[in-house]
């Protein structure tokens, strides 16, 4: 019994770090262009999750296709082209792509509004 609280808890621990990391990654990172609700300087999170869950509805897909656009943007790629035209393309970022995995897994879950 006693086993199986600490595993709970450990389990438990793991994941509330695991959200933090996601939330600390964006915060440090992305809202310097992307505000959670309003489009300043390029499309609000709000916007940018809605359309990519549009196109990837499993979280798997939506992570992996974040993930691996954003280390490498390109308009020919891009499911918001309409962003693209309005704000510009992305430009490159140096992250790793576990980083960006990370960011893009807190995407999916977020709240934005």
């Amino acid at each position: 019994m006693l086993v199986n609280r600490l595993v709970l808890t450990l389990l438990i621990t793991c994941s509330l770090y695991a959200s933090d990391d996601g939330l600390l990654l964006f915060n440090g990172n992305c809202v310097t262009c992307h505000h959670s609700t309003k489009s300043i300087s390029a499309p609000s999170m709000m916007e940018v999750q809605k359309n990519y869950k549009r196109a990837f509805s499993k979280k798997e897909d939506f992570v992996n296709y974040m993930s691996k656009w954003v280390i490498k943007p390109n308009k020919k790629t891009s499911i918001m082209l309409d962003a693209v035209d309005k704000y510009s393309l992305m430009p490159e970022l140096a992250f790793e792509i576990e980083v960006l995995r990370e960011i893009s897994s807190f995407i999916y879950d977020a709240n934005f509004k």
